[in-house]
């Protein structure tokens, strides 16, 4: 290659080196080896020298074409490490952090607690009964005993969906489980009836019923969605006693504690007369020495126990209701109701 060429040569290279983006260097290439390139115009004006000067001129500018080709294909080179090199800083890992370890799931408190209660009146042999959550207002009141102008049916008391049951009231959210008992009673109706008119004692109806229920209230110790479990005990001689024999053995078998007194409180009810409020009493502990509200419970109603279909002058029982997140609170020493609705892992983590 001849000196005539040098300085194309360098130009060259150092366009190259000025471009930055493998675009940049394309356009660089373009000036000098593209088809209106300097090096493309010089072979183009080989066409007017002789024979020996076209062999030796040629010769000069394929020379200089090979070295600018090689200068290119360098910085190409150069740029796709570099894009290489930023790529591999981007996506570095860092072998020196700690790693990262998939803790292991578990259950919801309130499903603990929820468990808990299903398997303690499963050894009493009690059923455990589901059923929807989206009621009428037959099986959540009036079935129940709960007059037409009791508070509990109002708007401010109950969710309402924009559906209309066959008596032209609305469907609602479930505000206690207690619709399952007359649910569960109608299922079974037919085995009662069979063992009635063979002369067999009437099968005794034992089942409790957890769930979700709904009701318009939030604050610390209430929310508008919450879980409770419902018990009926029904029998051709089943006494307030057995009431009180059940629920104590339930909760210090849930507490585990012998140490616990329990007092049963008159109050009112619509679907159980007698009624009364279950408080209990822990003897040790933050809690020792106050008495905690736990339940209502009650002899069935006749009126409900009609609504079941059985006759209330051979089927007599209890019925009692509960609140499994209340339970949950005491048993955990949980003090907000609202740390079970939060999704919090921190606080959720400690109950595996």
């Amino acid at each position: 290659m001849t000196q005539e060429f040098d300085p194309i040569v360098a130009g060259a290279r150092e366009a190259f080196a000025k471009a930055g983006t493998p675009a940049e260097l394309e356009n660089a290439k373009a000036q000098y080896v593209g088809k209106a390139g300097r090096i493309t115009e010089l072979m183009k004006g080989l066409a007017a020298l002789s024979v020996e000067e076209k062999k030796t001129r040629g010769a000069a500018i394929n020379q200089a074409k090979q070295a600018i080709e090689a200068a290119l294909a360098e910085r190409r080179q150069a740029l796709a490490d570099a894009e290489l090199e930023s790529q591999l800083q981007a996506e570095a890992l860092d072998v020196s952090l700690p790693g990262r370890v998939r803790e292991p799931g578990g259950l919801h408190p309130v499903s603990l607690t929820m468990e808990r209660i299903e398997q303690i009146f499963a050894s009493m042999g009690f059923d455990v009964a589901d059923g929807p959550e989206i009621e009428s207002d037959w099986h959540s009141f009036t079935s129940l005993n709960n007059p037409p102008n009791h508070p509990a049916r109002s708007m401010q008391d109950t969710f309402y969906v924009d559906i209309d049951g066959d008596d032209g009231i609305p469907y609602n959210l479930r505000p206690h489980t207690s619709p399952m008992q007359v649910r569960y009673t109608h299922q079974h109706i037919k085995r009662y009836a069979d063992a009635v008119q063979r002369g067999e004692p009437m099968p005794e109806i034992r089942v409790i019923c957890p769930g979700r229920t709904y009701r318009v209230d939030s604050d610390a110790t209430h929310s508008p969605m919450f879980h409770q479990c419902e018990g009926l005990w029904l029998g051709e001689n089943v006494s307030f006693k057995d009431l009180k024999v059940v629920f104590t053995d339930f909760c210090r078998t849930f507490f585990e504690s012998d140490d616990l007194a329990l007092r049963f409180r008159p109050s009112f009810f619509p679907f159980t007369e007698p009624s009364a409020e279950i408080d209990i009493q822990f003897q040790s502990g933050p809690l020792a020495g106050r008495w905690l509200e736990v339940a209502g419970s009650g002899q069935v109603h006749p009126q409900v126990v009609r609504n079941m279909g059985l006759d209330p002058e051979k089927h007599i029982g209890f019925a009692f209701g509960m609140g499994p997140d209340r339970l949950t609170m005491l048993r955990y020493g949980v003090s907000d109701l609202r740390l079970f609705f939060d999704g919090d892992v921190r606080f959720l983590r400690q109950f595996r």
